[in-house]
C-alpha cells in the first residue's frame, strides 16, 4: 500500500465528507447538546457545592468526572448513537448508489486503502467534532474547576473507542444493504439490541451478563467511572475494525454470494475469536482520582493471598438496589484482584417483592476451598470482614490513606450560552458557506 495513492483517497474522501449535509448537520447540533449538557451540570453543581450560600453538604462527592465531564461528553454518546452513523453511511452508500464504487475499484490501490481512507476521515470528521468538548475543558479550568488529566483522557478514549465501534458497524451495513435506509435501520437496530441485551442480561450472571458487559453503553460507563479495562479496548476494536473487513467482502462488485457468504463467516469467526481471547484479560487500571474502582491499598495487598476460586451465590432481585451496591462496589472490584470470582444469580424473582418467607432472599453466600459463609450486607468493610474470616487471612492494619476531600465550586457557567448557542452554529455556518461557495 503506497502512500501517496492512500492520500489521494484520504483527500478524496475528506472531500466527500465536506460535501455531505449530514456532517455539517451534525456539527451545528453538537454544539448547542453539548452546550446544554454543560451549562445544566454546572449549575447543578454549583447548588450541590453551596452556591456562595453555605458549605458543601458532601464535599467529597463532589468530583468534576462524574459532575461535569461525563453530563457534559453524554452529547457525544447521544450524537454518536442517533446522528453519526448517517453520515458513515452516507461516505459508502453514496458511491454505491452512483456507481463511481465501481470507478473507485479500478483505480489504483487496494481495497485496504479505500477503506482505510474511509476510516481515517470519519476518525478526523468526528475529532473535528469534538471541538466543542476542548470549550467544555477550557470553560471550566478559566472558571477555576479542578481536572485529574488520567481520568479525562480516559473518558476520552471510551468515547473513542464507542465511535470506532459505531462506524465498523455502519459502514458494514451500508455495504451490505442495498441502500442508505435500509442501512439505517439495520445500524438502529443493532443499537436497540444491544440496549435490550444490557437489559436481559442484569443481574443473570453468566455467559448472557459477560457478553453484555461489552455493549457499546456499559462499555462506555465503566470508562465514565474512571476505569480502563484491557479487555474492553480489545473487543470494541476488534468489533469496530470487523465492520471495515465485513465491508471489505461486500463492496467489491462482481463477487458472488458464495464468496461473500464464505468471507462474512470467516470475518465472524476471527472477530469472535479475538474478542474472546480479549475478554478473558484481567488487566484493569483504576485511573479514577478519589480510586473508586478499588479497595484500599492494604486490602488489595491481603485479598491477593487468597488463590482459591471464589464462589457467590447471590439472593438478590435485579431490581434491588442492594445488587448495584454489590456489583459496583464488591464484585468488580474483587475480579480485578482475585483469579477467578463466579457469581450464581438465585433470586427468583425480578423486583423481590414476592420472595417466599421460607427462601433466602437477601443473603450473599461466599464459599472458598469448600467453606461457605453467608451475609446479608452489601457494604464494603463487611463484606472484606467475611472474606478474611473464611479464607483465614489475617485483616490489615486500618489504612491511613488520606481520603478523597472532593472538589467543591460554586461557579456559574458565564459566557457558555454565548460560546455554545451563537458562536459555534455560526462558525459552522461561516465554513459550511465558504466550502460551499468553493
Amino acid at each position: 500500500m503506497r502512500s501517496p495513492r492512500l492520500w489521494l483517497l484520504a483527500v478524496k474522501e475528506f472531500r466527500e465528507l465536506l460535501a455531505s449535509r449530514a456532517y455539517w448537520l451534525l456539527l451545528l447540533m453538537i454544539g448547542p447538546l453539548v452546550g446544554q449538557g454543560f451549562i445544566a451540570a454546572v449549575n447543578l453543581y454549583a447548588e450541590v457545592s453551596g452556591s456562595g450560600e453555605g458549605p458543601a453538604a458532601l464535599p467529597q462527592g463532589l468530583s468534576p468526572l462524574d459532575g461535569i465531564l461525563v453530563p457534559s461528553f453524554g452529547a457525544y454518546d447521544l450524537a454518536v448513537t442517533l446522528l453519526f452513523p448517517f453520515v458513515a453511511i452516507r461516505l459508502v452508500a453514496v458511491e454505491k448508489e452512483s456507481g463511481a464504487l465501481k470507478l473507485t475499484l479500478q483505480a489504483p490501490g487496494s481495497m485496504v486503502s479505500m477503506l482505510a481512507a474511509k476510516g481515517g476521515v470519519i476518525l478526523a470528521g468526528w475529532l473535528l467534532a469534538w471541538t466543542p468538548g476542548l470549550f467544555v475543558v477550557a470553560l471550566w479550568k478559566w472558571y477555576g474547576g479542578h481536572l485529574y488529566a488520567p481520568e479525562a483522557l480516559n473518558l476520552a478514549a471510551g468515547h473513542l473507542l464507542r465511535v470506532i465501534l459505531s462506524a465498523g458497524v455502519a459502514v458494514a451495513a451500508a455495504a451490505v444493504c442495498s441502500g442508505a435506509a435500509a442501512a439505517a435501520i439495520v445500524t438502529l437496530g443493532f443499537t436497540v439490541g444491544t440496549w435490550a441485551l444490557e437489559f436481559i442480561a442484569f443481574g443473570r450472571g453468566g455467559i448472557l451478563q459477560k457478553v453484555a458487559s461489552y455493549t457499546p453503553t456499559a462499555a462506555l460507563r465503566a470508562f465514565e467511572q474512571g476505569q480502563f479495562r484491557l479487555s474492553t479496548v480489545i473487543v470494541l476494536l476488534a468489533a469496530g475494525l470487523g465492520g471495515f473487513a465485513l465491508a471489505g467482502v461486500w463492496l467489491p462488485t462482481g463477487r458472488g454470494w458464495r464468496f461473500r457468504t464464505v468471507g462474512s463467516m470467516l470475518v465472524v469467526a476471527v472477530v469472535t475469536l479475538v474478542a474472546t481471547g480479549g475478554s478473558v484479560i484481567r488487566a484493569t487500571w483504576d485511573l479514577s482520582e478519589n480510586r473508586r474502582n478499588s479497595f484500599p491499598a492494604a486490602d488489595e495487598a491481603a485479598l491477593r493471598q487468597i488463590k482459591e476460586p471464589l464462589h457467590m451465590k447471590v439472593y438478590l432481585a435485579p431490581e434491588d438496589p442492594r445488587l448495584t451496591d454489590l456489583e459496583r462496589g464488591i464484585i468488580g472490584k474483587l475480579r480485578v484482584i482475585l483469579a477467578r470470582v463466579d457469581v450464581e444469580y438465585a433470586a427468583g424473582t425480578v423486583s423481590g417483592l414476592f420472595e417466599g418467607q421460607e427462601d433466602h432472599y437477601g443473603e450473599v453466600w461466599y464459599e472458598l476451598g469448600g467453606q461457605w459463609v453467608m451475609s446479608r450486607s452489601t457494604t464494603e468493610p463487611i463484606v472484606l470482614e467475611t472474606l478474611y474470616e473464611l479464607a483465614g487471612i489475617q485483616p490489615p492494619a486500618a489504612s491511613d490513606e488520606s481520603s478523597y476531600s472532593g472538589y467543591p465550586s460554586a461557579v456559574r457557567p458565564r459566557k457558555a450560552a454565548v460560546i455554545f448557542y451563537a458562536l459555534w452554529p455560526l462558525i459552522v455556518c461561516a465554513c459550511w458557506w465558504a466550502n460551499y461557495r468553493r
